[in-house]
């Protein structure tokens, strides 16, 4: 791009020419605006009102970088270094899964159906600590204590937590293998563990199997539910009699849960759909 002061405007044109081949066009649009306010400061109203805006020397550098990383479906998320979830910003990395739509819904529908305050709460398999965090800021009094088997993860987690002046306890265990020396008694446990089978890795996108950590992602086709089990058998121990336990679950998957909660004596199971009509969640409660 041949410029002496790039513009708000003319990198857009820069980045929509030389990517369209790469994103449709309405992802392409978001990406892009994202990475104007990334490089720019300002937020999204500003980048829409000032086109003329310009773009030092420096960031011009930068959004070539960020168009080779694009063009070679990094995701805008790890580019950024960010991702927002249920209102705030979070951290991400290569080390933590990117937070998805469908679960802030799982969140909203914690929080909606939880108001009591001095709840206890399990957050397993936190990741970036997203959902702790937003437990913690949108239920008055609770207290949240999340875990992790990855220590780089949890460190990112931390990070968050005190961006957002969330105190949360953060756990380093592998759910498969967990200390219960580790825990204490709770209210309610929510668990968005890994639940895409190997055989589906085939639909999914080049942003997704190069980047982002596969152990936080898949699991084995002749054992989709280990992680649900195991968090079903943790259970039996550190969820107290009525408590409450939230999933996000693979939606071809949802009578195998049902089964599962039902078998392990939990009542009033429901499988739940998320915005686009698919079985996302499921709840249920402790006898």
């Amino acid at each position: 791009m041949n410029q002496e002061k790039p513009t708000i405007s003319s990198v857009r044109q820069y980045l929509r020419k030389n990517l369209s081949a790469y994103y449709p066009g309405r992802e392409l649009d978001a990406i892009i605006t994202i990475i104007l306010g990334f490089i720019s400061g300002k937020d999204r109203s500003f980048i829409l009102a000032h086109p003329n805006h310009e773009i030092s020397s420096f960031n011009w550098f930068k959004v070539n970088k960020i168009y080779a990383d694009l063009k070679n479906m990094v995701p805008v998320q790890y580019i950024t270094g960010e991702s927002e979830f249920y209102g705030i910003r979070i951290e991400v990395t290569g080390d933590t899964m990117i937070p998805r739509q469908e679960t802030e819904e799982l969140v909203d529908l914690v929080i909606k159906e939880n108001r009591k305050p001095h709840l206890k709460i399990l957050d397993i398999g936190t990741g970036t600590g997203c959902i702790a965090i937003s437990l913690v800021l949108k239920i008055q009094g609770t207290h949240v204590t999340a875990t992790d088997n990855s220590s780089a993860a949890l460190i990112v987690a931390t990070r968050n937590a005190k961006k957002h002046s969330a105190d949360i306890s953060f756990i380093n265990d592998d759910i498969l293998n967990p200390d219960i020396r580790k825990y204490g008694k709770y209210d309610l446990v929510v668990c968005n563990p890994p639940y895409i089978t190997e055989s589906e890795k085939v639909s999914m996108g080049t942003n997704v199997l190069d980047y982002e950590p596969h152990d936080a992602l898949f699991v084995p086709d002749n054992n989709a539910l280990i992680y649900y089990r195991a968090t079903v058998d943790l259970c039996r121990k550190v969820l107290n009699t009525g408590g409450h336990l939230y999933f996000e679950i693979n939606e071809n998957k949802a009578e195998e849960m049902k089964d599962l909660l039902v078998n392990y004596g939990y009542r009033d199971t429901e499988v739940i759909n998320d915005i686009n009509g698919k079985a996302r969640i499921t709840k249920s409660i402790k006898q």
